[in-house]
């Protein structure tokens, strides 16, 4: 099987995603943010960990990139800062690592002749909805930093598909949830406080709807993009054509753990008000009529699977702390 490469796999989705593709006989290079302990964040523990290459480097960096991407003929970029929150505080951080990462995959896949390349994008970019479901067309809003950094990035990579040929294709999840994500989403924030006893749950903003996508779907769109003919140069979805209200989900997940909860309002927690995305509902036709992806998770199925494994896991989220 063809040698392919992953940045950000010792991440949420990232190492979900080099766990399907080494099960499906790929040698994968897996491309981690380096640091002096030597950690290969969530591969560490992984099933998969001996049957990756692990590379160290930092997706800022061009040469530990082109060294990485070496002898590959699929790079799936999904290195970046994702963090909303944060970039309130370091724009400039999100810049260096979702812009200039970008370049750095996309100007070495170009010296490589690299068959295959997806760049993540985020349904973050569309902003609050003008019309739902959202589809492929949509308008584009930076209403956050973060935003802004993908919406650059996108662009980035058309330009490189346009002006040189590079056989790129654009991956928007909209919002992704399941095991290893981390504390600073609303799922896991919810399932962390019910576990260590709060009953008064501190949060934000209720109103807003998402439409939430099965870790393991996730992964499974990446992997059925790639294998498509039809869509490079193109963005796809990969959504449920659903959505929730952040208020409803809280007690969906309340109910499921069989507890009463009262939520409470975190003002530290609330979006600035012209940067809350209200509305998100993924129009995800274009995945389903182009490749051979299916779900295999409603909500109610993967918050079953999600709160067992936060539960083993309990000690990796501190629920006291908000985390930016």
């Amino acid at each position: 099987m063809d040698k392919i490469l992953i940045t950000g796999a010792a991440g949420f989705i990232g190492s979900h995603l080099t766990e399907l593709l080494v099960q499906k006989g790929y040698q994968v290079k897996a491309f981690v943010h380096y640091n002096s302990r030597n950690s290969w964040g969530w591969l560490e523990n992984s099933a998969v960990k001996d049957d990756v290459e692990v590379i160290a480097g930092d997706i800022r960096d061009f040469d530990s990139v082109s060294m990485a991407i070496k002898g590959c003929k699929t790079v799936y970029h999904l290195a970046a800062l994702i963090g909303i929150p944060y970039s309130y505080i370091s724009p400039l951080a999100y810049i260096k690592t979702n812009i200039e990462g970008t370049y750095n995959i996309l100007q070495t896949c170009r010296y490589e002749d690299v068959d295959n390349v997806l760049i993540t994008s985020t349904s973050e970019t569309f902003g609050t909805a003008q019309y739902i479901p959202i589809d492929e067309k949509h308008p584009l809003a930076g209403q956050s930093p973060y935003s802004a950094t993908k919406i650059g990035a996108d662009q980035l990579a058309f330009s490189y598909y346009s002006s040189f040929n590079l056989p790129v294709k654009i991956v928007r999840p909209f919002n992704t949830y399941g095991p290893r994500q981390s504390a600073r989403a609303i799922i896991p924030t919810v399932i962390s406080q019910i576990l260590e006893g709060n009953r008064e749950i501190k949060l934000g903003n209720l109103a807003p709807t998402r439409d939430l996508t099965f870790v393991k779907d996730t992964v499974k769109g990446f992997y059925e993009i790639s294998l498509s003919t039809k869509l490079f140069g193109e963005i796809t979805n990969i959504g449920m054509n659903n959505e929730i209200s952040i208020g409803d989900l809280v007690q969906l997940i309340a109910k499921l753990m069989d507890v009463e909860i009262k939520v409470l309002a975190d003002t530290q927690r609330v979006r600035p008000g012209k940067s809350e995305v209200e509305r998100l509902y993924c129009d995800n036709s274009k995945i389903l009529n182009n490749t051979n992806w299916k779900p295999d998770y409603n909500l109610k199925k993967g918050l079953l699977e999600t709160i067992p494994w936060i539960k083993d896991n309990l000690s990796y989220y501190k629920s006291e702390i908000y985390n930016v």
